[in-house]
């Protein structure tokens, strides 16, 4: 590795600290007081019948792993003729990292009049794409992939989508999962999905929710896609570059890898997907430049780091060494070429979501 220090789980034997997708990973978080499913929050779709045509944020039919029968589904109702479809593609937005935070999430898309205020899609033929890592730390996580999940199919309707990427927390529960305590090779000891979930965060009451649905749509998400020249990936790394030389090679070996459903293959994809800080100091424009040459695009933008520890002005994983700096937008850095979207909600920052193009 040469990414430098927090790129990675490292791994201890007996442990298990050698989990932690460093350095901000045991930030304290408020426990929901409300029944999440009976609250009406605008991120609850409530599990009945099949989901709708377009739910999905891409256009595959992959195999999915499973283990044991399928869980409910979610039930959206959309009427597209209610919102047809105009010509021409709308505005483009990103969303950083959400890690539960569903009433920010919420408050961030209403600000942008992307939803309205009962949280249905307002936005016509806009593009939305999410950078990853919707669950853990925060207090409803699933409530988060119910959100998107129901907004793709209201965004297809009227002409528009709203898409995700995969980070690497979406790897993290689907192995938790799949797989609990099944010993998997992290090359320095004992490791489990189960002890590396709950040390990064994981929520019981995610758990206790989560169905086959959400697993199939985080193991159907595409790891990296070209938008208007942005090339969009969740994690500050050139891991990306093992998995295939094209974009279409990344997602249909990753998808390979979830559907083959080894759990150390898919503990490997986890560690790697961990990796940070590769864009930053004095290689990260050569970098950068790299994956740009592979996958095409002019600028990267990424969440996963956020960016008061990208920046190196929080140094430990709660901030506890000096005050939490304010974070108004997306840092924007290594000649121009990257744009970091992890705001840092889950250590008091902001939860960004931004239209690009953006300027420096």
């Amino acid at each position: 590795m040469t990414q430098g220090a927090g790129q990675g789980p490292v791994v201890r034997t007996a442990t298990l600290r050698d989990f932690r997708v460093p350095p901000y990973a045991q930030v304290p978080v408020q426990s929901h007081t409300a029944d999440p499913i009976r609250s009406g929050h605008p991120g609850n779709a409530f599990p009945e019948g099949e989901p709708p045509e377009g739910y999905t944020p891409t256009a595959r039919d992959l195999p999915v792993i499973g283990r044991g029968g399928p869980g409910d589904t979610v039930q959206i109702h959309v009427d597209p003729d209610e919102a047809p479809a105009p010509d021409g593609r709308g505005p483009l937005y990103v969303v950083g990292d959400v890690h539960g935070y569903l009433d920010e999430l919420v408050a961030a898309l209403a600000a942008k009049g992307l939803i309205d205020a009962e949280g249905h899609w307002a936005a016509g033929n806009a593009r939305l794409w999410f950078l990853g890592d919707f669950t853990d730390r925060g207090p409803d996580g699933i409530g988060v992939i119910d959100l998107v999940m129901r907004l793709s199919a209201e965004a297809a309707a009227a002409g528009g989508y709203c898409k995700a990427l995969m980070g690497n927390h979406e790897l993290l529960l689907i192995g938790a999962k799949r797989f609990g305590d099944t010993p998997v090779n992290s090359g320095a000891g004992t490791a489990t999905f189960q002890a590396a979930w709950l040390l990064n965060g994981g929520q019981k009451t995610d758990m206790d929710r989560l169905q086959e649905v959400h697993l199939q749509w985080m193991a159907r998400l595409d790891a990296i896609v070209e938008e208007d020249s942005h090339l969009l990936l969740h994690s500050d790394t050139t891991a990306y570059l093992d998995y295939g030389s094209t974009i279409a090679d990344v997602n249909d070996t990753v998808h390979a890898v979830l559907t083959r459903a080894d759990a150390d293959e898919c503990w490997d994809l986890f560690r790697k997907f961990t990796k940070r800080f590769a864009f930053r100091d004095e290689g990260g424009p050569e970098a950068v430049r790299e994956l740009l040459s592979a996958y095409g695009g002019r600028r990267i933008v990424h969440g996963h780091s956020p960016i008061p520890y990208l920046l190196g002005e929080v140094g430990t994983e709660d901030g506890e060494d000096g005050d939490r700096p304010a974070v108004e937008g997306p840092h924007v850095y290594a000649d121009g070429l990257a744009i970091a979207m992890d705001g840092g909600v889950t250590m008091a920052g902001k939860l960004l979501v931004q239209q690009l193009p953006l300027t420096d």
